[in-house]
């Protein structure tokens, strides 16, 4: 039974970016803008059991700098002017929504200007994508420029579902109930197949009804995933929740290229904001087929976490909760 969903933007702060680490070509490569780290707030309503499901997509920034480990914390000088006010508690208060009422909360990756404080949400599940542990338990280490640092003690296990690996071939199908409860397949996500949705080669279907999509989003960073709502069925319309897929929408419209940069603290290697610059830009392609006319899935509105334009659109048409999308 096809179902839709609600998604409100959340205001979680904001960063300065110097748009040489960024876009390319440039004609001033001094120039630094100031831009959002957005948020969002998912809420489906089961059609079997009337239950609402909360999702929270990405957490923004801290409200406090120094609530960063020391390495991120130097980091973050390098993209002032910053401020994490208001940030997702004060955006879900706004619409009367507590930290207690929301299920899951879900990272698109977990650089530090998408990671908040998972301490707010003490009665939260998290969701990370695939390889995202190993940079937070120091498993793995990165070495593609000074935003690359991550905190070991970040999320709480216990509570805590890693996706599978998408790449991993799975033998057998899945076999998915539409009719329990939605928290139930929250906690069934590491066990779940990735599968094709029209032009989007892996996607997980959280709720098993259509509604909301997991989609894995590979080049910026191991485990970048993204989310496809469908948010009206009548006539269809999608908003694609893009994380840092990219960090402009010209990159999107292919106006400019992903920039590459030498940093002194890596001499022998050329940096990228993201990890795999080719892989991205792949990525950054199948979005792109999702906003054309005529794409076999309807209308798609894709949403980049730092894009400052369609904030602003957004402040002026009211999207921000406790308005909607």
């Amino acid at each position: 039974m096809r179902n839709s969903v609600s998604v409100h933007a959340l205001r979680a702060g904001n960063l300065t970016l110097p748009e040489n680490k960024f876009l390319a070509p440039l004609e001033d490569i001094e120039s630094r803008r100031t831009v959002p780290s957005l948020s969002f707030l998912i809420q489906h309503c089961s059609r079997v059991t009337r239950k609402t499901t909360r999702l929270v997509f990405d957490l923004g920034i801290r409200r406090e700098p120094h609530f960063y480990q020391e390495d991120i914390r130097r980091h973050t000088m390098t993209r002032e002017p910053l401020s994490g006010r208001p940030d997702v508690i004060d955006s879900l208060d706004s619409g009367d929504i507590a930290s207690s009422d929301i299920d899951m909360v879900i990272l698109s990756h977990v650089h530090w200007d998408h990671i908040g404080m998972p301490s707010d949400f003490p009665l939260s599940s998290f969701a990370v994508g695939h390889g995202s542990l190993d940079l937070l338990n120091g498993t793995k280490v990165l070495s593609n420029g000074g935003h690359s640092h991550f905190e070991k003690d970040l999320l709480p296990m216990e509570r805590t579902v890693e996706l599978p690996d998408p790449t991993r071939a799975r033998i057998h199908d899945e076999q998915v109930d539409c009719h329990q409860d939605p928290v139930f397949y929250l906690g069934m996500l590491s066990q779940r197949l990735w599968r094709p949705f029209g032009p989007v080669p892996r996607t997980i279907d959280i709720f098993a009804d259509g509604s909301v999509l997991l989609v894995d989003s590979p080049g910026h960073l191991p485990g970048h995933i993204n989310l496809l709502c469908l948010v009206n069925l009548d006539p269809v319309r999608y908003v694609y929740l893009a994380g840092d897929a990219c960090h402009d929408r010209r990159i999107l419209t292919g106006e400019c290229n992903i920039a590459e940069w030498k940093d002194p603290k890596f001499p022998d290697k050329v940096c990228c904001i993201h990890l795999d610059r080719e892989e991205a830009m792949n990525t950054i392609k199948m979005i792109r087929s999702l906003e054309m006319d005529g794409n076999s899935l309807g209308e798609v509105e894709v949403i980049l976490a730092h894009d400052d334009q369609w904030a602003k659109d957004a402040e002026k048409r009211g999207r921000f909760f406790p308005g909607a999308l």
